[in-house]
């Protein structure tokens, strides 16, 4: 046998192992369905040098030891925002009805944070507004002005951001501002980064990638910090879908527009966003910002009851998707939802699937054209059970549909960062607020129902007619979302 031969057999041997070892790691690896280790499994015995490169890059949850022991050392360093001075969260808990406190209680499991009362909100009519009254603030702030975003862009609403935040910081104003290391990469390589710095705000990179061939060792660089958090003297919030960026966002023009929805807060529950910004800002920038959750809230008015969400993969796993199926499970009269992004895993579509079965009115809303074609496909893979069960679809047409809503009877909305994809339970920082307020609610649904105006329904007769081709197209992205 010749040397070649010799080292070809070793090799061959190495790679064995290495596949079994993975398959065994897939099969060992905690907190994963069992969908996601057949299709893993699947990948790699069909095609064994894709599947092994593609697990490795990809197939763990893994932000990178060091990231999480930063981040849990910052939880253990901050102060619990229940201990703020002016926060009553007793008070909160008892004005909330009892059909709906098992969600704030579920709610508070996820970060610790108690529901809140004394919150007042307005959700702004649109991208320009959005971008326009968050400016007013920042103009207006008189401490301190906190921003994070997943995507920001250096188009004119990008730059107008920038200005109010160097307006504000050269008064005396103190500003942070962090980006998203891949979401955000264009400003934060702009010209327009720097002069922040320069003008005294302080900015942070979130998740940042280094070295993308050695990205892979540290922690898997697709782990993103999706979050869009403004904080402004501990007292005013914005949650919603909206990114830093006009609604054209030129970087994929062809699905404009992007059509978003915030509210505007006020309250007790600017400070648990407060405490994710904090968490976030801390991990990336050596700052103790424990003596800003420590400053005593100012005196309320009254208001509803609301609460943060924030997930992510330091964050229990599966928190946000089993948020989002007790939601639907208590759902009695009518469940409407907007989302652009659909991947559920079985027991979010079970879970939609029987709200319809039992009576109540169950609506979604996605969009007719999807930026991404793999989860476009893979969502209308979900399409003929969701009917056949009496959910009813509709695909907006007016743009790329971008909100991320749900409304349930009237009474209770979830707002926020957070799609229902396997990204946003798995992998993505996300930041949603709960609330319980009929009168905010009733705003949320006319937002909703504004939507359904420009879109159309989706009939089971519509989907029967694909063809064999499109059915399979759809059906095999969907079999792999488990590894997407």
């Amino acid at each position: 046998m010749t040397d070649h031969e010799v080292f070809t057999l070793l090799a061959m041997g190495v790679y064995i192992v290495l596949h079994i070892l993975v398959i065994i790691r897939i099969l060992l690896r905690p907190h994963r369905e069992p969908a996601s280790r057949v299709a893993w499994i699947v990948v790699m015995v069909v095609v064994p040098g894709v599947g092994l490169i593609s697990y490795l890059l990809l197939g763990e949850t893994n932000i990178g030891r060091s990231r999480v022991a930063r981040v849990h050392k910052v939880l253990g360093t901050l102060p619990h925002v229940a201990d703020t001075p002016g926060i009553d969260s007793e008070t909160a808990k008892a004005s909330i009805p009892e059909d709906y406190r098992h969600l704030f209680h579920l709610g508070r499991t996820v970060n610790g944070f108690h529901p809140v009362g004394g919150n007042r909100a307005h959700l702004l009519k649109d991208s320009n507004a959005t971008i326009d009254s968050m400016i007013a603030d920042i103009d207006a702030a008189q401490e301190h002005v906190h921003l994070t975003f997943y995507i920001w862009l250096t188009d004119h609403n990008g730059l107008k951001m920038a200005e109010a935040l160097k307006r504000a910081a050269r008064r005396g104003v103190t500003c942070r501002a962090m980006a998203d290391a891949l979401g955000s990469r264009a400003m934060i390589e702009s010209k327009h980064w720097k002069s922040m710095a320069e003008a005294g705000v302080r900015i942070a990179v979130a998740l940042p990638i280094g070295n993308p061939l050695l990205r892979p060792l540290k922690g898997r660089f697709d782990l993103r910090n999706h979050r869009k958090i403004l904080v402004i003297d501990n007292w005013i919030t914005y949650c919603g879908s909206q990114n830093c960026a006009d609604p054209e966002f030129r970087v994929k023009a062809k699905f404009a527009p992007w059509v978003d929805a915030m509210m505007r807060f006020e309250g007790p529950v600017a400070r648990q966003n407060q405490h994710l910004f904090a968490t976030d800002w801390m991990a990336q920038v050596d700052e103790d910002l424990g003596d800003v959750i420590r400053e005593p809230l100012r005196a309320g008015e009254p208001g509803f009851t609301a609460q943060v969400i924030g997930t992510g993969p330091t964050v229990r796993t599966s928190a946000m998707p089993e948020f989002f199926e007790t939601l639907i499970y208590s759902a009695r009269r009518e469940l409407c939802i907007s989302t652009p992004y659909y991947v559920p895993d079985e027991a979010m579509q079970s879970a939609l699937c029987a709200c319809a079965r039992r009576g109540v009115k169950t609506t979604i809303i996605f969009p007719a054209r999807n930026d991404s074609w793999i989860v476009g496909a893979a969502s209308r893979s979900y399409y003929q059970d969701l009917l056949a069960a009496g959910v009813e679809i509709h695909e907006y047409e007016g743009g790329l549909l971008h909100t991320k809503s749900l409304t349930l009877d009237g009474n209770v909305t979830l707002i926020g960062s957070a799609n229902m994809d396997r990204r946003s339970f798995e992998l993505n920082y996300e930041n949603n607020i709960l609330l319980c307020d009929p009168k905010m609610t009733v705003a949320m649904r006319e937002r909703q129902e504004s939507y359904l105006e420009s879109s159309h329904p989706v009939t089971a007769e519509e989907v029967s007619a694909w063809s064999i081709r499109r059915r399979l197209w759809n059906n095999t992205i969907a079999m792999l979302g488990p590894v997407l």
